[in-house]
């Protein structure tokens, strides 16, 4: 039976537009008859995984998606710079090898980036139709394979543009999947579940009327603003589901123990600091988790969100919605029997546990 990892969040965020819809509105979602403030799951993965807790914590086990690998391969042959410079924004980054014709270098970029997807419509395309995640070992063999064909200026034959690999080391793929419709032989299943956020209260979506002040403008003939607008927001406390399957997080990252617990460590790390983007600059909107309960075991995994099928509307919501939390996962415990075989909890609000406690919990070694 595989080991389950079990994350259950409360993150209270101020006024803010975390995660808008296509009017730019801040998302919704109606829950238990009401209307609920939501963040997308996709909002959340990509915040985490582009966050620094990621890129420090799993440096060098991070890869990169991308439409784009065709063009960048493209720049790579004909500067004569490595991609893996290009791809860390180098600008002063040594002359590696000779660079190939322009001719030349779009016809083997087209070849290497066809291997991982279609390429668009188009006469000298290079973009792939459809987004893939490109592991770091994937991104030192096209490299490899790069200085290669500019050294022999031979085209790439069927061996060479080989490139996709069942087995690498890139944790975020290794977390949250990979879907590869033209080769899905190579398509990795996410080991991380994660629930859309949404809050444990109804919620009523607000507009900001706001103007902009031209600095040039004394007043002395217009006293109008120099620009109007208007922008929407909401504010809420939040109830965050995660589901890790430990053993196939360990499977994925080919068995290799130290960094299995090093992705957990900065999963949830990152789930309990790192706040989507959106809008930041406008509210500034960050928040840290108040409330964590983390648990691991064999059983079957369930989220309790059904805690906040009922909106809460108590003034002191915060303790409110931990309290109901913790009362729904003991009475499901009560009827279901234990649905964990331990736990480790973090409560800001009291003061009580601390986030490394969690996160020496979640990485503990493999039973």
């Amino acid at each position: 039976m595989s080991e389950f990892i079990q994350l259950h969040m409360l993150v209270s965020y101020p006024p803010s537009n975390l995660n808008r819809d296509d009017l730019g509105r801040p998302k919704t979602a109606m829950m238990g008859g009401v209307q609920r403030l939501r963040v997308s799951s996709q909002s959340l993965k990509r915040a985490w995984r582009t966050s620094d807790i990621f890129a420090n914590t799993l440096a060098g086990h991070l890869g990169i998606r991308t439409k784009e690998m065709g063009t960048l391969i493209y720049r790579s042959l004909t500067s004569g710079v490595s991609l893996a410079e290009i791809l860390q924004g180098n600008r002063d980054a040594p002359v590696a090898f000779k660079p190939v014709a322009e001719d030349k270098a779009r016809k083997w970029a087209a070849e290497i980036a066809s291997g991982f997807g279609k390429l668009k419509a188009g006469e000298g395309a290079l973009e792939i139709e459809q987004l893939a995640h490109f592991s770091p070992e994937e991104i030192a063999a096209i490299d490899a394979l790069i200085a290669k064909q500019a050294a022999t200026g031979t085209d790439p034959d069927d061996n060479d543009k080989m490139l996709l690999m069942e087995r690498h080391t890139a944790a975020d793929i290794a977390m949250f999947g990979r879907m590869l419709a033209a080769s899905p032989i190579y398509n990795t299943e996410a080991a991380v579940q994660v629930s859309h956020a949404v809050t444990v209260h109804s919620v009523a979506v607000e507009d900001d009327y706001f103007t902009a002040v031209d600095d040039l403008n004394l007043g002395d003939e217009d006293m109008g603003a120099g620009h109007l607008g208007e922008t929407e927001f909401a504010s809420g406390l939040f109830y965050l589901y995660v589901c890790v399957n430990r053993d196939l997080l360990h499977k994925n990252l080919g068995n290799d123990e130290a960094l299995t617990g090093a992705a957990l460590r900065a999963l949830v790390e990152a789930a309990a600091k790192v706040a989507p983007t959106g809008k930041q600059n406008s509210f500034a909107s960050r928040a840290y988790a108040s409330y964590l309960l983390a648990e691991k075991g064999c059983q079957q995994p369930r989220s309790l969100s059904v805690a906040y099928l009922k909106p809460l509307q108590d003034n002191d919501l915060l303790g409110s919605a931990i309290r109901a939390l913790k009362e729904t996962h003991d009475k499901m415990d009560a009827v279901y029997g234990n649905c964990s075989d331990a736990c480790c909890e973090m409560n800001a609000y009291a003061g009580e546990g601390t986030l490394q406690e969690v996160l020496n919990f979640v990485a503990g070694q493999h039973a």
